[in-house]
């Protein structure tokens, strides 16, 4: 087998050094969206009305100029990352909001007819710092599970 230097491959190859590029998490991509709305954080972002009194199959369609997902879709970083609109739908299925994430960040009910953009930003940060609690209590309660199955087989034996 004949040795070659990688530099030599990659010219027979054609290939670059061009970066890989790395899809951002859901956590990241949250975390983006509170970046992008603590920039201007005074900014009285308007809420989307009364979400709980649309039907359900119209909701994803909801969408408000000069909301928090407007200033979500404006950005370039989140729609290369795949953000392909500023509705209510394209924002949980994006940022993988729950309808009671999304009625409490984006709701008229909840913040009136406007939010403050810094207030937002926290509103998101904190749905970022519960996930991240979450997975843990998660997977401390799958470990009680696996090592409690064990222990019960051997008791009912």
């Amino acid at each position: 087998m004949k040795h070659t230097h990688l530099d030599e491959l990659r010219r027979m190859a054609e290939i670059g050094d061009a970066p890989v590029r790395v899809a951002m998490s859901r956590h990241e991509r949250l975390e983006r969206w509170a970046e992008v709305l603590e920039r201007d954080p005074g900014r009285r972002l308007k809420t989307l009305e009364e979400m709980e009194f649309v039907p359900r199959d119209e909701r994803p369609l909801m969408r408000a100029d000069n909301s928090p997902l407007t200033v979500a879709f404006q950005d370039p970083v989140l729609r290369e990352e795949g953000l392909a609109g500023d509705t209510l739908g394209e924002a949980r299925l994006f940022f993988g909001l729950s309808d009671g994430q999304a009625h409490r960040l984006l709701c008229s009910c909840m913040n009136g007819r406007a939010i403050q953009s810094e207030i937002a930003a926290k509103r998101i940060r904190g749905i970022v710092a519960r996930s991240r609690m979450a997975a843990p209590l998660a997977m401390g309660a799958l470990g009680i599970a696996l090592t409690a199955a064990p222990l019960a087989l051997l008791w009912l034996a």
